[in-house]
């Protein structure tokens, strides 16, 4: 794996050994690096079921302002935190160890920021995972987002989340290969039901 543009560019990242973490390609993550484009300089991005780091640090290296990285896999961590040491990421860095639903039950501390920009990626095998982590994104957790925030999952072609979850509704689907993106936006008016 590398880094595919911006102040790192080229750079090789380390996964974790084993098939129980699954990278985003490079491909993929060109893809969507090419639509958050207009959105990633200055951002707040956080970065659920990290891995390696490596779509957070293509965040950082494009120019977002801060990434938290989400990750509770030992191997994972030690990759993601292997990755930022030897490129040298210290500062507009965070790396919460532990489960994302916990991490999103906590919600937002006060004084924290929210965040522009939420990339989630849990295993593809774990289809309760987008349940849990979109739901609370959409409901409970939604205070972590900012106004015009929009959340990116990453999952498998043939099994796309749903369309709506709470505030959250789909707002593009963007397929490649076996992967897909959904794209997601806090819909502030959601139907009754």
């Amino acid at each position: 794996m590398r880094i595919i543009a911006g102040s790192l560019r080229s750079r090789r990242l380390e996964a974790p050994p084993g098939l129980a973490t699954r990278p985003t390609s490079d491909r993929l993550r060109e893809t969507l690096f090419n639509v958050l484009a207009p959105r990633i300089q200055g951002a707040l991005f956080l970065d659920l079921y990290s891995g390696s780091g490596a779509v957070g640090i293509e965040a950082l290296s494009r120019g977002a302002l801060r990434v938290v990285f989400v990750e509770r896999a030992e191997a994972a961590l030690s990759a993601l935190r292997e990755n930022l040491a030897r490129l040298g990421l210290r500062k507009g860095v965070g790396v919460h160890a532990g489960s994302v639903s916990a991490f999103l039950r906590r919600g937002r501390p006060e004084s924290s920021p929210r965040f522009d920009l939420v990339f989630l990626d849990p295993p593809y095998d774990a289809a309760p995972e987008y349940e849990a982590s979109l739901g609370l994104l959409g409901g409970a957790a939604s205070s972590l987002l900012a106004s015009g925030a929009l959340v990116i999952a990453e999952h498998r072609r043939k099994q796309s989340p749903e369309d709506r979850y709470g505030s959250l509704q789909r707002a593009r689907l963007l397929q490649q290969g076996d992967a897909a993106l959904s794209f997601y936006t806090e819909d502030l008016d959601p139907p009754s039901r």
